[in-house]
C-alpha cells in the first residue's frame, strides 16, 4: 500500500518510515501541510497519516480542505493533540481514525489495517446492478437505461434487498425482516403495496420485468434468461 506521511518531526518520521517499509508499505514523506494536501490532490495514494501541528498548514486544514475537493482518500490522524475535543474535531472534519503520541507501531499497524477493510468494504458495496438497472448506495440513486428512477426511503431500502439477492429467492418474511424491521405479521400487506409501487417504477415503463413473483413464497429479481 502507498502511504503519504505528513510530519515534520524527522526522527519520528525515520522511524514510522522504517517501520512501515518492513510491513511492505511504499512511504512518501513531506514536512509541510501545505506539501501534503499537494500531493493528496495531484498524485495517488491509499491513504494519508497526518500530523496535526505542521508548519504552513495544519493538518486540520489539509483534511477539511480534501474533503472540500472530494477526495475520499483515507486519513489517519498521528499527533500529540489527544483531548477528546480533538479528536472529536479530528473526526466530525472527516478523519477514518485518530491515534495519540505516544502509541505503540502494532496499534498503528492494526488501525491502518482496519481504515483498508473499510475502504475494501465500501469499494465492494457502493453500487449494484441487475441487468440495465443500476443502484447507487452512496448517491441513494436508482437509474435504469440512464433514466433516474424516483424512489422514497422503503422502495429504495426494499430493492436494495432485492438487488443485493439477485437470482436468489426472497420471501416475504425476509422483506418484513430487512425493511421495515418486523417479525413474521400475517395478515399485514405492506410489502405487496410497496412491491406494487416499485414495479411500477422499476418495471412498467421499461420492456424487460426484473422483478418476478414467486408464488406462495415471495419474488426474486433477475434480467432475461
Amino acid at each position: 500500500m502507498k502511504i503519504l506521511l505528513a510530519e515534520d518531526d524527522l526522527k519520528m518520521a525515520e522511524y514510522l518510515t522504517a517501520g512501515l517499509a518492513e510491513h511492505g508499505h511504499s512511504v512518501d514523506h513531506v514536512t509541510d501541510g501545505r506539501d501534503a494536501l499537494s500531493y493528496c490532490l495531484y498524485n495517488e495514494c491509499d491513504m494519508a497519516i497526518l500530523d496535526r501541528m505542521m508548519p504552513g498548514m495544519d493538518g486540520l486544514s489539509v483534511l477539511k480542505a480534501l474533503r472540500a475537493a472530494r477526495k475520499e482518500l483515507p486519513v489517519l490522524f498521528l499527533t500529540a493533540m489527544g483531548q477528546v475535543d480533538d479528536r472529536v474535531e479530528g473526526l466530525s472534519a472527516g478523519g477514518d481514525d485518530y491515534l495519540v503520541k505516544p502509541f505503540h507501531f502494532s496499534e498503528l499497524m492494526a488501525r491502518i489495517a482496519s481504515i483498508t477493510r473499510r475502504k475494501q468494504d465500501k469499494a465492494e458495496t457502493s453500487s449494484l446492478k441487475v441487468h440495465d438497472l443500476d443502484l447507487d448506495l452512496l448517491a441513494r440513486t436508482a437509474t435504469r437505461q440512464g433514466k433516474l428512477i424516483e424512489l422514497h426511503a422503503k422502495e429504495f431500502a426494499l430493492l436494495e434487498v432485492l438487488m443485493r439477492n439477485a437470482g436468489r429467492v426472497v420471501t416475504r418474511t425476509m422483506l418484513l425482516e430487512r425493511v421495515w424491521n418486523f417479525n413474521f405479521e400475517p395478515n399485514t400487506t405492506v410489502v405487496e403495496t410497496h412491491m406494487s409501487r416499485l414495479r411500477g417504477k422499476v418495471d412498467k415503463p421499461f420492456d424487460v420485468p426484473l422483478i418476478h413473483t414467486i408464488r406462495n413464497t415471495g419474488y426474486s429479481m433477475h434480467g432475461p434468461r
